[in-house]
């Protein structure tokens, strides 16, 4: 395995520039698969190297209940600095677990307790809450159904109320609370991945914003209905999901929608920056994985062979 077990963990710094172009150049459907399938391949790829870490470096500490032969100095060769390395993988492999794990608690009981507070009210799936505070999300989850309050709805237009509902079905019809989900737990589990997340959540509803304005055919009143909605709107609930409180930058939404419709293509072409950014991102996530089977097969096929029969 030699140096290359720490390819992984270092890797997702690689895909900084990746999230920036991507996020401004890709069709916000490309972008928002793109970048959630590279955060959640590198996360995987960073916590399965520091399990392997863990293993091959606390082997040989005293009162551990491996097999003997994994402490052999053969097995401590395959990672270099092997002692040092095991010793600190192991408080980060406890923070990544107790951190996605927590990401994945408060995602469960806010849904939960959302679907709690609206079984009793009409409307199955559009819900008017009688609230002075205007807002509204997409709660998902069965046939999903979309939340808005009274006070938001009285300070729309007819035609920015029909975007606004358009916008909210494109998030419960895409399933972006996965991809958002998918990106938290990521940056939780390896921290570089945070510009992966923050982009993820402006492509998110970039992409809703374009859905909302191909059902609408009216894109200035889909900009008026987002950006008097942040107005209206002084936060979000809370506690909420990440799918229910992701708004991204308004200012560059607005500005998107009052540009032409960005190209619909599935994969930019190789010769452009944006295109060359793209099949970088693929092949370092490409890299990642590929380094992290390797060093977990070399890794099996050692302890396999150190291990007494």
């Amino acid at each position: 395995m030699g140096i290359f077990v720490f390819l992984p963990l270092v890797l997702p710094l690689t895909a900084w520039p990746v999230a920036r172009l991507a996020e401004l150049h890709l069709h916000p459907r490309t972008a928002t698969r793109l970048l959630t399938a590279v955060a959640v391949v590198m996360s995987v790829c960073s916590t399965l190297c520091l399990a392997l870490l863990m293993v091959v470096g606390t082997a040989q500490l005293p009162g551990n209940p491996l097999p003997d032969g994994w402490s052999d100095p053969e097995v401590r060769a395959a990672v270099p600095y092997d002692g040092i390395a095991g010793r600190a993988a192991i408080p980060a492999l406890a923070a990544v677990a107790a951190v996605c794990g927590r990401t994945l608690w408060r995602h469960r009981r806010v849904t939960r307790r959302a679907r709690r507070a609206l079984s009793g009210l009409p409307g199955r799936r559009v819900v008017v809450l009688p609230d002075d505070t205007p807002y509204a999300y997409a709660l998902p989850g069965g046939p999903g159904r979309i939340v808005v309050t009274a006070a938001l709805l009285a300070g729309l237009r007819p035609a920015e109320r029909r975007a606004l509902f358009a916008h909210e079905r494109a998030h419960l019809a895409a399933r972006h609370h996965r991809h958002l989900l998918a990106v938290h737990l990521a940056a939780r589990a390896n921290p570089f991945l945070r510009p992966l997340r923050s982009a993820v959540l402006y492509t998110a509803e970039r992409w809703a914003d374009e859905a909302a304005a191909q059902a609408t055919g009216d894109r200035r009143a889909v900009a008026r209905a987002i950006g008097k909605a942040a107005l209206l709107t002084p936060a979000a609930p809370a506690p909420t999901l990440p799918a229910l409180a992701a708004a991204g930058p308004v200012p560059r939404r607005v500005a998107a929608l009052l540009a032409p419709a960005p190209a619909v293509r599935r994969w930019p072409p190789v010769c452009t920056a944006v295109g060359a950014a793209a099949w970088g991102a693929a092949a370092g996530a490409a890299v990642s994985a590929m380094s992290s089977a390797n060093s977990a097969v070399t890794l099996f096929l050692t302890l396999y062979a150190a291990t007494p029969l």
